[in-house]
């Protein structure tokens, strides 16, 4: 079902008030001080039922310049606009500001009302639509209808009310499958029930129930009740205006301005990166670094404007620019949002947030300015793909995607699927959460990681190559997963753009070349383990053997490197096959005979107890065996 806001702008006295009340029959100032100075301060909220059946929330804000940041607060969420001007004083100074923020906020729908007609003559009011039509030419309120009403005679409010649930089928509906919104405009505690928050439901849905998360807070919650139009309900969804009962979360904890919307889906951000419109009424141009005043949903944030495309703004350009902000804001690509001057408080601009979670960025950046055409062409995939690459250091899942995004993405993991098949970025799933990187990459990575290599190689002709847990932390850095990493290796092993010996890495074609003499100290090495068996020579007694001491030690390390040479404790090696026969024969052993002893593996092996003994404990460090008082089980 379409859910519907219509809401009232307008300069102070004109009506608005009055017309909801006539048109509803409820009074929408419930502001003690309201009532007693007859002007609407804060935002009023209530309801009507229409001709067709339909009901549509209200929201009547106030006119006066001072509660312009209220009236903000109220307006950013309506489909319906009645624009309110008083027959006998036609456009005022707070009927142009509003509507500058109406074109802002992208406001598409709007009906002209004409009130207090009954104190004007027929000539007064056609001179008065006249001057209406001319202020709106080139807008969206051009063809705009127009209605003369008396909300104390009730002259033309049924021509109005019809009218307006006209519109309402031509009101694109709102997103209710994407994810829930709900920027509070207010905030109260009722006895019994507690912490009670109201707003419009800009998209999504929440039932009864659901965990909901509040930002830019984090602070976690669940929707212990709902109201809708002062009845209960169990859903409430985009384009209704709702109350949300939140359990276990203090009034304090909750502010206008904040956002109420799904766990670990949003990120405030101190930066965002917006197209902006600089009004032609702007009184003077717009400089680099000026204090303005943003307000976006239901919040008003102090910041500063960083422009990055021009030296200046001059009323009526537009401008690519950084929003450097006093308190986080938590938004969505594509959310509007308008800009106040910090004093005098003036309407000044405003326009589309392009990226709502910024990085800081220079001046006159090309590339920089270039991305953000990019996102804000709306094109999903390159959207998508650019923010992969953007977040690829950081070894991204889907929900970090998401909330870098900025925006509801339902299809997401359909719009990855299409990038990985046309390859332009790669899936890594290790069964419980996959990331996503981009090719790119990818690419930047190995050919990193071929220069590494290359330069080992050169410096180390008999090492195999470089350990993969230093490879990992070189290339790769501490954010990437073990999992991860594993299947990142064995791809590139199976593009053969690298080779494992072991747990080192080397590059596919490389080979140890051992020279006339290191062949021969190699097969010396060897030759010597293979005779001493279960009682294998000393690293020293080797060593001292040799002439070419330095050749020696690289011969070493390289037949370790390869994996022909196991070391079991500090002087202790064996040969590979002799390793795996002592490993043999006591899973045999205790297997046959329930445990091993020291003694037992020494006769065994025919060896004495010190080789017996740095086996034994080698094979109870890596969780072969264990002890049990003088005996050794299988771990």
């Amino acid at each position: 079902m379409k859910h519907i806001i219509v809401g009232t702008a307008g300069h102070i006295d004109h009506g608005k008030t009055t017309l909801i009340k006539a048109l509803t029959g409820r009074e929408t100032d419930t502001l003690r001080e309201e009532k007693e100075r007859g002007i609407s301060i804060n935002l009023g909220f209530t309801f009507f039922d229409l001709p067709s059946g339909k009901r549509a929330g209200i929201i009547d804000v106030p006119g006066h310049e001072k509660f312009i940041k209220n009236m903000l607060a109220g307006i950013s969420s309506i489909d319906i606009v009645l624009l309110v001007i008083a027959a006998d004083e036609g456009i005022m100074p707070q009927t142009r500001e509003h509507f500058e923020i109406l074109q802002l906020l992208d406001v598409k729908k709007g009906i002209v009302v004409l009130t207090k007609a009954d104190l004007v003559d027929e000539e007064w009011l056609t001179m008065i639509k006249e001057d209406i039509r001319k202020e709106f030419k080139g807008t969206f309120l051009e063809d705009a209808p127009m209605h003369s009403v008396s909300s104390k005679t009730g002259a033309g409010l049924e021509a109005l009310i019809k009218n307006i649930d006209e519109f309402t089928e031509e009101v694109e509906a709102k997103d209710t499958q994407g994810h829930f919104r709900l920027p509070v405009d207010r905030v109260f505690s009722v006895s019994g029930f507690g912490t009670v928050v109201t707003g419009t439901v800009i998209s999504g849905s929440i039932k009864e129930g659901q965990t909901i998360e509040v930002y830019p807070s984090k602070v976690v919650s669940k929707v212990r009740g709902i109201q809708i139009h002062d009845q209960p309900a169990k859903i409430a969804e985009a384009g209704q205006r709702c109350a949300v009962n939140i359990a276990n979360v203090k009034v304090s904890d909750v502010g206008r301005g904040d956002v109420v919307s799904v766990e670990n889906l949003m990120e405030p951000s101190l930066m965002v990166d917006c197209k902006l419109y600089y009004l032609k009424s702007a009184p003077r141009p717009l400089e680099n670094r000026q204090r303005v005043r943003l307000y976006h949903g239901t919040s008003e944030i102090i910041c500063r404007v960083v422009i990055l495309d021009k030296e200046q703004v001059e009323p009526g350009e537009e401008a690519y620019v950084q929003l450097r902000l006093e308190n986080p804001l938590t938004a969505q690509r594509n959310d509007r949002y308008v800009i106040r001057s910090y004093s005098p408080m003036d309407t000044i601009g405003g326009g589309s947030i392009i990226e709502p979670l910024a990085k800081k960025a220079k001046r006159f950046n090309k590339e920089y300015i270039e991305e953000l055409k990019i996102k804000e062409s709306g094109k999903t995939e390159s959207i998508l793909e650019n923010t992969i690459k953007n977040l690829s250091e950081g070894y991204p899942r889907a929900v970090d995607i998401l909330k870098a995004l900025g925006k509801n993405e339902e299809n997401i993991e359909n719009n990855l699927e299409q990038l990985i098949n046309d390859k332009k970025i790669v899936k890594f799933d290790t069964g419980d959460k996959a990331i996503y990187l981009h090719s790119e990459f990818i690419s930047e990575k190995v050919a990193e990681l071929e220069n590494i290599l290359n330069k080992y190689h050169k410096e180390n002709p008999l090492k195999w190559g470089i350990s993969k847990e230093e490879i990992k932390n070189k290339i790769f850095g501490k954010a990437i997963k073990q999992k991860i990493y594993d299947q990142m290796i064995e791809m590139l092993i199976n593009s053969q753009t690298i080779n494992m010996h072991g747990s080192f890495i080397s590059l596919p074609d490389f080979t140890i070349n051992y020279t006339k003499d290191q062949k021969l100290i190699r097969e010396n090495i060897i030759k010597a383990f293979k005779a001493a068996k279960f009682s294998p020579p000393k690293y020293n007694e080797l060593e001292a053997e040799q002439n070419d001491s330095k050749n020696f030690k690289m011969v070493f390390q390289s037949i370790m490197d390869e994996g022909a040479l196991i070391k079991v404790s500090e002087d202790c090696f064996f040969l590979l096959e002799d390793y795996n026969k002592v490993k043999d024969l006591i899973i045999r052993f205790i297997t046959d005979n329930g445990s091993i002893t020291l003694a037992q593996l020494r006769d065994e092996l025919d060896t004495s107890r010190k080789y017996a003994m740095s086996l034994i404990e080698h094979f109870d460090s890596i969780k072969l065996t264990k002890r049990l008082e003088d005996k050794r089980v299988l771990y």
